[in-house]
């Protein structure tokens, strides 16, 4: 019913940025809290940087300052932009969005974007 399509994933240098979206489409009625997670091989998935719908943020402590999460609901993207990028940043990125679909009884359902890759070089 709804599909995550992310970007802006890539190779960089340590010190480097990137930014990353996230854009859904579908049937949404409406998006409450997005966020971004972090997945290395043998490790599980990590909260990065989550933001609700009434735009109140929360940072994992080892990005606060470094990464900055925000959102356009009008076109239903969520970005993160990453700055003092380290090597230890290296992971997949993926997006989630919790989504009111447009169908009876509009219920709130998880979605996940398809991960993208982000490496920092030393």
């Amino acid at each position: 019913q709804v599909q995550l399509v992310e970007s802006g994933g890539g190779l960089v240098q340590a010190g480097g940025s990137l930014r990353l979206s996230c854009t859904a489409s579908g049937r949404i009625f409406s998006i409450n809290a997005m966020g971004w997670y972090r997945q290395v091989p043998g490790k599980q998935r990590e909260l990065v940087a989550g933001i609700t719908s009434g735009g109140r943020t929360n940072y994992a402590d080892s990005v606060k300052g470094r990464f900055t999460i925000s959102r356009d609901n009008a076109k239903n993207t969520v970005y993160l932009q990453m700055n003092s990028l380290k090597p230890e940043d290296t992971a997949v990125y993926y997006c989630n969005q919790k989504v009111v679909v447009t169908t009876f009884p509009f219920s709130e359902y998880d979605y996940w974007g398809q991960g993208t890759q982000v490496t920092v070089s030393s």
